[in-house]
């Protein structure tokens, strides 16, 4: 490996106002090295990125490529020293080609036969499977991702930064998406692997570099660390990773689901003849493959998704056709929290007390909005849940990082103090110490008699925090497992489409 680092950052300084994202960050990565940034969220992760891919300006320090030092002023210096980043979000044009958008990603080239063969090429190096003639909005979250890393590479990246790439990815797809990284690192390239998911990043990473309230804390060889060390450097004491599973009966039934099926906007079913029941006091928690209709569950239960056929009874009342405001009104009292934090949870340029008063307003009286009662619980929800933000008012959550962002999506709908909750993906892309503040609260929900719905990635923390997980497969019921004696690998093929019921060993709690 060579002495001089591939890329280094040395005493790098970012402020936005008074908040200091990066104090005097030191940063370095080799030729043929995966290199992992842990940090929690709001650690200055992004902020250092941002600044390598010319993004940010940094306001002091120095940047270096192999001894060099260089100056980026916006994102194609950037790419013209070779720096490529695959953002969390993907910036495809979906009515394009593969082919299409990775030519379009080089700014004042036309079309050329040569091209194809050289981009072409380049997918078989890098074992990229991708069908160039195929247009983005037909491509599953694997192979835009592919695409993706496709682009940069096309644009001359020989230093890859990866932004959560597997929040949403399949097992299967993350597998293939490390081998293309060992394939990366093999060809000499670095690769910068920001996640949250502790055990992957043990098994791809030959570094850590952790990072705590903007500030370098430690690099560590991976094959000479622990998650239990990374997770206390992370944090900055000693955390608990145990999660615990509240052992109680389970209440009596609130919501029975009957036939449920429903259709996506192409016509195709999103979900087939679906049928289960949540218990208060209870989580049952919901496993499937991106995509095999989790968010048109929700959507459906919350008021959100037309129902084709089925029912949905809350307490013996069917809530098929009506919609959250008719629900909220009859005194049913539900919370959903969605996936998209900024698009269905939250309005990104509000503040956090008007984001709690869009949930507020339909109980107030008068022509004129008392803010002060909003107000109030906002200060409550940021000191009991610990979020950091700069004020309540005049601050707009879009600014706050991810999890940050989630606390206040979850305060805001616990507050109504709902009979059910369901929660879609509440700790993606968020790091371990705000997850298990997230388990807690929904721990405290389900000891206060709630119906929690929780849709997660994670099988081991379904299987460590649920009672009960149902699994489905291409919108239809494999099965619903009991998680105390449930193993991976059976919900895993359940996952795949095969019925409990034919699994040895599997403890089936309902037939479906």
């Amino acid at each position: 490996m060579d002495q001089v680092a591939y890329i280094s950052m040395k005493n790098i300084v970012k402020t936005f106002g008074k908040v200091v994202a990066s104090n005097h960050v030191n940063f370095s990565v080799h030729k043929g090295e995966i290199h992992a940034l842990l940090g929690e969220n709001g650690a200055g992760k992004s902020t250092l990125m941002n600044m390598l891919s010319g993004i940010y300006l940094p306001d002091g320090g120095s940047i270096f490529i192999e001894g060099k030092e260089v100056h980026f002023s916006a994102p194609k210096d950037s790419i013209a020293a070779g720096i490529g980043m695959v953002h969390q979000h993907f910036k495809l044009i979906d009515v394009m080609t593969a082919e299409e958008n990775v030519i379009l990603g080089k700014k004042g080239l036309f079309f050329r036969k040569g091209e194809s063969r050289k981009i072409d090429a380049l997918a078989k190096q890098f074992e990229l499977d991708v069908d160039l003639h195929k247009k983005v909005s037909d491509m599953s979250v694997g192979e835009k991702q592919n695409l993706e890393i496709l682009k940069v590479l096309y644009q001359g990246a020989r230093i890859l930064i990866l932004d959560e790439p597997t929040a949403v990815l399949t097992p299967q797809e993350t597998r293939k998406l490390f081998a293309i990284m060992r394939k990366m690192k093999a060809e000499g390239c670095a690769v910068i692997f920001i996640s949250h998911k502790m055990n992957e990043v043990m098994e791809i990473t030959d570094k850590i570099t952790v990072l705590r309230k903007g500030e370098t804390i430690q690099t560590l060889n991976t094959a000479e660390t622990t998650p239990k060390q990374l997770t206390d450097l992370m944090v900055g004491r000693a955390v608990d990773l145990t999660i615990e599973r509240l052992e109680q009966p389970a209440g009596p039934e609130l919501v029975q689901v009957q036939g449920l099926t429903v259709l996506k906007r192409e016509g195709t079913p999103a979900l087939q003849n679906v049928s289960f029941a949540m218990r208060g006091g209870e989580i049952l928690s919901v496993a499937g493959i991106a995509g095999s209709g989790q968010k048109e569950l929700c959507e459906a239960l919350a008021g959100l998704q037309k129902v084709k056929e089925g029912k949905i009874l809350f307490q013996g009342e069917d809530l098929v056709g009506q919609s959250p405001k008719e629900i909220r009104r009859r005194g049913i009292s539900m919370s959903f929290v969605p996936e998209d934090r900024l698009g269905m949870g939250l309005v990104g340029g509000m503040d956090m007390v008007h984001n709690l008063l869009l949930k507020q307003y339909q109980d107030q009286k008068g022509f004129f909005l008392n803010k002060k009662p909003a107000v109030e619980k906002a200060a409550e929800i940021k000191e009991k849940l610990e979020i950091a933000t700069p004020g309540i008012s005049k601050y707009p959550v879009k600014n706050l990082s991810g999890g940050n962002i989630q606390k206040i999506l979850l305060g805001r709908e616990l507050d109504s103090d709902p009979e059910v909750l369901i929660t879609a993906y509440p700790v993606r892309g968020l790091d371990i110490n705000t997850c298990h503040k997230i388990y807690d609260l929904l721990n405290e929900e389900k000891k206060k008699g709630v119906a929690v719905l929780f849709i997660a990635e994670d099988l081991d923390v379904l299987l460590a925090l649920s009672d009960r997980i149902l699994v489905l497969a291409n919108g239809e019921v494999t099965g619903i497992v009991d998680a105390r004696t449930a193993t991976k690998e059976q919900i895993g093929l359940m996952m795949m489409g095969q019925k409990a019921t034919e699994l040895e060993g599997t403890a089936v709690v309902e037939n479906c």
